[in-house]
C-alpha cells in the first residue's frame, strides 16, 4: 500500500475517515501518475501550439507581403523597360504644356508630335527626371504595369466644364469655343 500523506495521516487519527478510504485514495493517486494512457495536453503544450500557430500566421502575412512588393517592382521594371524600348525621341523648338503632379509641365517637340499629342497617338509618361512620349499601344501597356506613369493621355480625360455658380455667366460664355490645341 502507497503511504499516506500527512494530511490523510491526520484526518485518519481524527478519526474524520476510515482506513479504507485512505488506501483507496492511494491507490488512486498512484495508478494516475503510472497511467500509460493517453493524457491530455497540458496548459504549457497549448500555449506553445497557440504561440506556433501564431508566428506561422506572421510569416505567412510578411511573406505575402514580400511577394506583393516583389512582384509591383517587377511591374515598375516592366513600365520603365517598355518606355525605354518604345519612345519617340524628343526633338523640336514648339513648347506643349500640360498639368502633371500640381504643376504645368513644358516638353519642346515638333507641330507633328504636338497634334499627335492632341489626338492622343502618343502619350506622355515620366521617364527618370523627366517625361517621354510613347505611341498609345505601348502607353497602355505601361498603364497596365504601373498607372503612376503616364502623366498624359488626352483620351483617357473625362473633361467636367468649371461652373463659376452664376448661371448667368455660364450661358453667355458657354457661346465662345475653346480650342482643344490651344497654346499657352
Amino acid at each position: 500500500m502507497a503511504k499516506a500523506n500527512p494530511l490523510q495521516e491526520q484526518l485518519l487519527k481524527a478519526g474524520l475517515v476510515k482506513k479504507s478510504a485512505v488506501a483507496q485514495v492511494a491507490r488512486e493517486q498512484v495508478k494516475a501518475a503510472h497511467a500509460k494512457g493517453p493524457k491530455g495536453p497540458s496548459q504549457s503544450q497549448i500555449e506553445a501550439e497557440r504561440a506556433r500557430a501564431e508566428k506561422a500566421e506572421r510569416d505567412r502575412q510578411i511573406a505575402a507581403e514580400r511577394n506583393a512588393q516583389r512582384r509591383a517592382a517587377e511591374l515598375r521594371a516592366q513600365a520603365r523597360q517598355i518606355i525605354n524600348d518604345k519612345r519617340v525621341p524628343l526633338t523640336g523648338e514648339v513648347e506643349y504644356r500640360f498639368e502633371h503632379g500640381g504643376a504645368i509641365r513644358t516638353l519642346l517637340i515638333t507641330e507633328a508630335l504636338r497634334k499627335q499629342v492632341i489626338d492622343a497617338a502618343l502619350v506622355v509618361v515620366v521617364h527618370g527626371d523627366g517625361y517621354a512620349l510613347l505611341p498609345r499601344a505601348a502607353a497602355v501597356k505601361v498603364r497596365e504595369r504601373d498607372e503612376s506613369l503616364v502623366a498624359l493621355d488626352n483620351a483617357a480625360r473625362d473633361y467636367v466644364e468649371p461652373s463659376t455658380g452664376n448661371a448667368e455667366d455660364d450661358a453667355y460664355y458657354a457661346q465662345f469655343q475653346v480650342p482643344d490645341d490651344l497654346v499657352w
